[in-house]
């Protein structure tokens, strides 16, 4: 049951951040070439606009996540320790080892936002 708690909140998690950036790729109508920089009547940049709002939503939601996962493995690691203070040194090992794995995930979401924001 915890499970299934835990997979329908990350998939509604990824299926806002879905619907947050679909706003950066849609396109109402093709640009023509005068108006390729997507600037409209009052001087702002929307397009620009859009993806630095889609790209912190993508930081903000995944940063979160990381420290929530990131706290309730080391909450597990303590608890664990405790019980068994002879496996001390196995539990650390297999702790940081998840711990790099969740900050890498981290770390590739960084990487999409910055793309999202400077290349697309």
């Amino acid at each position: 049951m915890k499970m299934l708690k835990i997979i329908l909140i990350s998939v509604t998690v990824l299926l806002m951040a879905a619907l947050m950036t679909t706003a950066v790729f849609a396109e109402s109508e093709a640009p023509a070439p005068a108006e390729a920089s997507a600037v409209s009547a009052d001087g702002e940049n929307t397009v620009r606009d859009y993806k630095a709002i889609s790209a912190a939503v993508i930081i903000g939601i995944v940063a979160a996540s990381g420290a929530i996962a990131m706290a309730l493995t080391i909450m597990k690691t303590i608890d664990g320790i405790a019980r068994q203070p002879e496996a001390s040194g196995n539990i650390r090992g297999a702790m940081m080892l998840g711990l790099v794995f969740i900050e890498t995930a981290i770390i590739y979401a960084l990487i999409v936002a910055i793309l999202v924001v400077f290349v697309l």
